[in-house]
């Protein structure tokens, strides 16, 4: 009986990636990827294949930090509509189109550039693809969050993060095997095309179900106090006034109510659960390249095995969180982040070891894949239904923020340190989120 019971959990668990909303969710994963690593570590494998300096290509991962301050904007695309579009499409599908015409404008604005010749029109093309695709990142959690209840969550989360790991194995190993055998501009073109997935899932499916934004607003005790404390002020002034205290000030008060002094900890463990990784990420294509592989080389490796680690990453992370809870996982998660930064240590001391390389390629991406199902599991139980944009916005800023941050130092530490120096401090960077995560754990059971 128990194995049957054993047995009837772990189908039942497998049943949910069949639902309609969780299926979606590889496509507009797919479509949240692609773009993240065309101004990431694709282009500065683009950058140093065409002379580059390492220390100018550190400086470039601080347009990911666009990505870390979506909050500043998260407030208008979460209560304000888009004039024609808003009322064809919806609300969060018509801000998810707007920022992916905006994300194929940049992809091909940068087709049609040369680095080293234009490296500040091409950073400013990076920022505007950058911009999009925080913007897509914006809409696309809060449609999730909105689309399905959250007992299906974490499978959302899994199939978000396969749909994710392709976009960035199309916009990884696919745009290294066009610009290998094509060239740069021909690999950005072929990305701005796949633009399309995205652009075609927005128009096919649904928009969620959601209360009007005067109905949101009225519910909300702040918005009620202030309008009758302000009853004789002019109509625009009160409803000005109604709109940024229920746009921006209740989604963070409602956060800090519904969690009190735990939330200043939840938002430290947010800030430090994948600084390792992402301060390291943007050397490990200038590292693969200076120890002598080839692009075809890397994307074969990313193509045949880092996509497959990340897909079993992506649902390991979704079935473990269903059978065995957050707690345990989130620090499984953390551990798995730190220590894989160790196999860079050991890439970089071996030197051109096609077999060591293998095992790097695989280990990050499983461990990205099992951290990151994970963490947007975490993420979203954190995440009020009344704010989804605003408060997921300001955790998944939050998340990025700080490794962005450093990451823009990378090819500084490189230069003084080399590569085995530089993995080691991004290795040890993760240590306070693992006993984060440990005490997170103890006090959720």
């Amino acid at each position: 009986m128990t194995h049957d019971v054993a047995h009837r959990r772990w189908r039942d668990a497998l049943a949910v990636y069949l639902q309609a909303p969780v299926i979606t969710m590889l496509f507009l994963g797919f479509a949240a990827g692609l773009p993240f690593l065309l101004v990431f570590s694709t282009l500065t494998a683009w950058l140093r294949d065409a002379g580059v300096e390492v220390a100018a290509i550190g400086f470039f991962s601080w347009i990911g930090i666009l990505y870390s301050i979506k909050i500043a904007w998260a407030p208008i695309v979460d209560r304000v509509a888009l004039p024609g579009l808003g009322r064809w499409l919806g609300q969060r599908r018509s801000w998810m189109l707007c920022a992916q015409l905006t994300i194929a404008a940049g992809l091909l604005g940068l087709a049609a550039l040369s680095p080293p010749a234009h490296l500040i029109p091409i950073a400013g093309l990076a920022l505007l693809v950058a911009f999009g695709a925080a913007t897509q990142d914006i809409v696309i959690d809060a449609y999730r969050i909105e689309s399905a209840e959250e007992t299906v969550q974490a499978a959302m989360a899994s199939t978000y993060i396969i749909g994710y790991r392709g976009g960035l194995l199309a916009a990884g190993a696919g745009a290294l095997y066009i610009a290998d055998a094509v060239s740069w501009h021909a690999a950005y073109a072929c990305m701005a095309a796949l633009v399309g997935i995205g652009v075609i899932t927005t128009l096919v499916r649904p928009e969620p179900q959601r209360s009007t934004l005067g109905i949101q607003l009225a519910s909300e005790p702040r918005v009620r106090a202030f309008l009758h404390q302000h009853r004789h002020a002019p109509r625009r002034r009160r409803r000005f006034g109604a709109w940024v205290i229920g746009a921006i000030v209740c989604p963070f008060t409602d956060f800090f109510a519904r969690h009190g002094r735990t939330a200043l900890w939840f938002l430290l463990f947010i800030g430090l659960y994948r600084i390792s990784d992402l301060a390291m990420a943007a050397m490990a294509n200038p590292l693969y390249i200076d120890l002598g592989f080839s692009l075809s080389e890397i994307a074969n490796v990313t193509k045949v095995f880092g996509i497959a680690m990340s897909i079993l990453g992506g649902v390991a992370g979704g079935l473990l969180v269903v059978r065995f809870g957050l707690g345990r996982m989130l620090v499984a998660g953390a551990l798995a982040t730190a220590l894989t930064n160790l196999m860079f240590v050991a890439l970089a001391n071996a030197g051109h070891s096609f077999p060591m390389l293998v095992m790097t390629i695989m280990g990050d991406n499983l461990a990205n894949g099992l951290a990151s199902t994970i963490f947007i599991a975490f993420l979203s139980s954190l995440t009020s239904r009344a704010y989804t944009a605003t408060q997921y916005a300001l955790f998944s800023s939050l998340m990025t923020l700080p490794g962005k941050f450093l990451g823009g130092f990378s090819g500084l530490v490189v230069d003084g340190v080399g590569y085995t120096g530089f993995f080691t401090v991004s290795a040890a960077l993760g240590v306070p989120a693992v006993l984060l995560a440990l005490w997170l754990a103890r006090t959720q059971r």
